[in-house]
C-alpha cells in the first residue's frame, strides 16, 4: 500500500505514444430525446418520473441534448484532441421493448456517431449497457430474471452486427455493482427495488449477460476489435473493530462477486457463505460459470474514492456513509453489520474523498491479482461547484484532482502495471442519476437553459496533456 505521504502533484511526467487518452459519457445522462424516433422507455425514465426518487424531480428527458447536437459535440471532442471516446448505447433506442423488432432510427444514430468519431480520428469505445434497461424487461422481472441475460445477448448481436466493422473496443457492462446493488437492494437507483435476494440474482444474471454478450459479439464483429468490461472497484481501508472481517465481506460483495466469475470462473466461497441466509444461489446453473469466464482484452477500471469499513459493535448508532444516496435499503446484502466510516477530506461535491493514492493502490492490486490482464482507467473525475463567469469556467479544483490522479496512474505504470489508457469522466456536464442536475462532472460546461457548451479550464488542461503526452506544469 502506498503511504499517501506526498501530494501526487507531479508535473512533466510523460505517457507513451500508444497510451490512449480520452473521455467518456453515458446515453441516459447526455442524450435526451427520450421518446423520439422510436425510442422506448427505460427504467431510468420510469424512476426519474417517480416523485421523490431524483433531486428536484429532474429527469433525463432533455439531459445535455446530445441526440440533437451530435455534430457539435463531435467537433468539441476533436478540438480537445481526444484520442478515444467511450459512449454507451441506449438499449431501448435499439429495441424499444427489449426484444424483438429493431428500431432502425436508433441504429442510425449510433452509426452516425461512430462514423463521426472515425472521421475525426477518435477511437470509438462502445458500452452496451450503462443502466438504461428497457422498461418492458423490468416489468418481466428485470435483471433478477434469468431471461434478461439472454435478451441482452440478442441485443449485443444486433448492435455488433450493425457497428462491428467500425467500433474499436466493445464493453459489455458498466459498473454492474451499481446495477445490481443500488438498483435492486438499496433502491437508490432504477428500478428502485429493495431486496437482497433480487440483488444477488441480478449480480449473477449481469455476469451471465456479460459472458453471453461477449460470445454474441465475437460471432458477428468483423474487424479486429477488443473486448472488455468496466467495473467500479471499491478500494477498501480497515477501520478499527473487526476490520479484517469487514474488509473481506465488502470486498467479496463489491469486487470479487464480479472478478471471481469473470476472470477466475468461480464465485468466492466466502461470498456464498456470507449470503446463504438471503439466497441459496440456485440461480447459478450448470455451464453458467464457463459462459461468464470469457477472455477479455481490457479490464476497465472506474475509480473515484476510497472506503473505510469496520464491524459494528452494537454500542452506538451504526454509520452507513458508503458514499451513495440513501434510499432506505442497503447495497450490502448479508453484511448489514458492516459500518462505513467517514473518510478524511478534502471532498468533491459528491462528498467523496479525494485520494489519488487509492488509484495507485488499486492498479497495483489488480496487477498482482491478474498479472496478465491489461487495464484501462475507463472513468475517473470529480464533481465540483462550477460557475460560468464571463464565458469561462475556472475549475482549479478539478485540474488539481486530475493532475494528482494522472500522477497516480503514471506511478503505477512505473511499477509494472500494464495500463493502456485513461478516460476522464465526464466529457460534459450531465444528468447525475439520483442527484439530477445538481452535480457537474464535465470538462465541458453545459448551460442547462441554453444548452450551450463551454470548455472548462480543466478541458483545456486535459487537451494540453493529450497533445504533449505529459502532465502539464
Amino acid at each position: 500500500m502506498t503511504s499517501g505521504s506526498d501530494d501526487y502533484r507531479d508535473a512533466g511526467l510523460g505517457f507513451p505514444h500508444d497510451f490512449v487518452l480520452g473521455s467518456a459519457t453515458a446515453s441516459y445522462q447526455i442524450e435526451g430525446a427520450w421518446d423520439e424516433d422510436g425510442r422506448g422507455p427505460s427504467i431510468w425514465d420510469t424512476f426519474s418520473k417517480t416523485p421523490g426518487r431524483v433531486v428536484n424531480g429532474d429527469t433525463g428527458d432533455v439531459a445535455s441534448d446530445h441526440y440533437h447536437r451530435l455534430d457539435e459535440d463531435l467537433d468539441v471532442m476533436k478540438n480537445l484532441g481526444l484520442e478515444a471516446y467511450r459512449f454507451s448505447i441506449s438499449w431501448p433506442r435499439i429495441q424499444p421493448s427489449g426484444k424483438g423488432p429493431i428500431n432502425a432510427a436508433g441504429i442510425d444514430f449510433y452509426s452516425r456517431l461512430v462514423d463521426g468519431l472515425l472521421a475525426r480520428g477518435i477511437r470509438p469505445i462502445a458500452t452496451l449497457y450503462h443502466w438504461d434497461l428497457p422498461q418492458p424487461l423490468e416489468d418481466a422481472g428485470g435483471w433478477p430474471n434469468r431471461d434478461t441475460a439472454f435478451r441482452f445477448a440478442e441485443y449485443a448481436a444486433i448492435v455488433g452486427e450493425a457497428l462491428g466493422d467500425r467500433v474499436h473496443t466493445w464493453t459489455t457492462l458498466n459498473e454492474p455493482w451499481c446495477s445490481a446493488y443500488l438498483g435492486y437492494a438499496a433502491g437508490a437507483h432504477a428500478p428502485g427495488r429493495s431486496s437482497g435476494a433480487d440483488a444477488l440474482a441480478a449480480v449473477h444474471h449481469l455476469n451471465l449477460g456479460h459472458g453471453l454478450a461477449l460470445q454474441a459479439l465475437r460471432s458477428v464483429v468483423s474487424n479486429n476489435a477488443q473486448f472488455s468490461v468496466t467495473l467500479n472497484f471499491h478500494v477498501i481501508r480497515p477501520g478499527s473493530i473487526g476490520s479484517d472481517e469487514a474488509v473481506r465481506r465488502i470486498d467479496a460483495l463489491a469486487n470479487r462477486a464480479f472478478t471471481g466469475p469473470m476472470l477466475r470462473g468461480a464465485y468466492p466461497d466466502d461470498l456464498i457463505d456470507d449470503t446463504r441466509k438471503i439466497t441459496d444461489w440456485s440461480f447459478v446453473l450448470p455451464g453458467d460459470l464457463e459462459t461468464i469466464n470469457q477472455p477479455i482484452d481490457i479490464l476497465g477500471v472506474n475509480y473515484y474514492s476510497t472506503t473505510t469499513v469496520q464491524m459494528w459493535d452494537g454500542r452506538k448508532a451504526r454509520q452507513t456513509a458508503d458514499g451513495h444516496k440513501d434510499a432506505g435499503g442497503t447495497p450490502w446484502p448479508g453484511s448489514e453489520m458492516v459500518e462505513f466510516i467517514q473518510q478524511p477530506g478534502p471532498y468533491t461535491s459528491m462528498g467523496w474523498n479525494i485520494a489519488p493514492e487509492g488509484l495507485e493502490d488499486l492498479l497495483l492490486d489488480l496487477h498482482r491479482q491478474f498479472p496478465a490482464q491489461p487495464l484501462m482507467i475507463t472513468e475517473n473525475g470529480a464533481a465540483f461547484e462550477d460557475e460560468l463567469v464571463e464565458g469561462a469556467v475556472h475549475d482549479v479544483k478539478r485540474i488539481d484532482y486530475l493532475r494528482r490522479h494522472f500522477t497516480a496512474a503514471h506511478r503505477a505504470m512505473q511499477r509494472g502495471v500494464d495500463l493502456r489508457g485513461y478516460l476522464v469522466w465526464s466529457l460534459m456536464d450531465n444528468f447525475e442519476w439520483a442527484y439530477g442536475y445538481t452535480k457537474r462532472f464535465g470538462i465541458v460546461y453545459v448551460d442547462y437553459t441554453t444548452l450551450k457548451r463551454t470548455v472548462k479550464d480543466s478541458g483545456h488542461w486535459f487537451s494540453e496533456l493529450v497533445q504533449s503526452r505529459r502532465i502539464p506544469e
